[in-house]
């Protein structure tokens, strides 16, 4: 079994040896590296090269809507939650928009962050139910979708909407009645179709985020 490996940036101290402390608790998952501060982060990071990041927003110094958009310039592929406290549309979506992959809320408890890690490591980006409702609420009031939906299969369009509702890659299994693997190779071909590389890139591009 692959280990997951994790860095954390927190700077409230409690919280992030707790992360530590459920992250490293768990078969399968190992903290690597915590930071208190977002400039840091940025310097060992890439040195680190951790799989997942759980990344606060509000950090003294840098912000962690800043380190993000440093980290994903430098290392495009690493997989990054914001995990915060603020659950209002322009911290969400700045986040998105720097290049996040998930946004979970500091009352997350054990077991759905660990999910979350895992979901991330797989190449998905949880949500809470409650960012992913204010998601799809801001994709409603946008105007009509980008011609590049089009090129999907219905099938497809179906994966997508439920990777807009914030659902993880077993649910969406659960949902249509097909296997997780199944569900991979309709997200891989969604990815390569519209060009991007996470769930944030794709609904981005086809319901043009505000």
């Amino acid at each position: 079994m692959e280990t997951i490996r994790v860095a954390i940036v927190e700077d409230d101290r409690d919280i992030r040896q707790s992360f530590e402390a459920i992250i490293s608790g768990a078969a399968g998952y190992t903290c690597i590296s915590a930071y208190d501060n977002a400039e840091d982060a940025v310097d060992d990071i890439p040195v680190q090269k951790p799989d997942v990041v759980i990344m606060d927003i509000h950090l003294p110094g840098m912000t962690g809507i800043d380190a993000v958009r440093m980290l994903k310039q430098e290392m495009p592929g690493l997989q990054i939650a914001m995990c915060t406290v603020y659950d209002d549309d322009e911290h969400i979506f700045n986040a998105l928009r720097a290049g996040a992959s998930g946004y979970l809320l500091k009352r997350t408890t054990p077991e759905k962050l660990l999910e979350a890690v895992s979901d991330l490591y797989q190449g998905g980006s949880p949500m809470s139910s409650e960012i992913a409702r204010r998601v799809v609420a801001s994709f409603q009031k946008t105007t009509a979708p980008s011609p590049e939906l089009a090129i999907l299969t219905p099938r497809e369009k179906e994966i997508l909407d439920l990777l807009a509702k914030g659902y993880l890659y077993k649910e969406i299994a659960a949902e249509l009645f097909i296997s997780i693997e199944t569900v991979k190779r309709h997200i891989h071909n969604i990815y390569e179709k519209l060009h991007v590389q996470t769930r944030t890139e794709a609904l981005n591009k086809v319901f043009r985020m505000p």
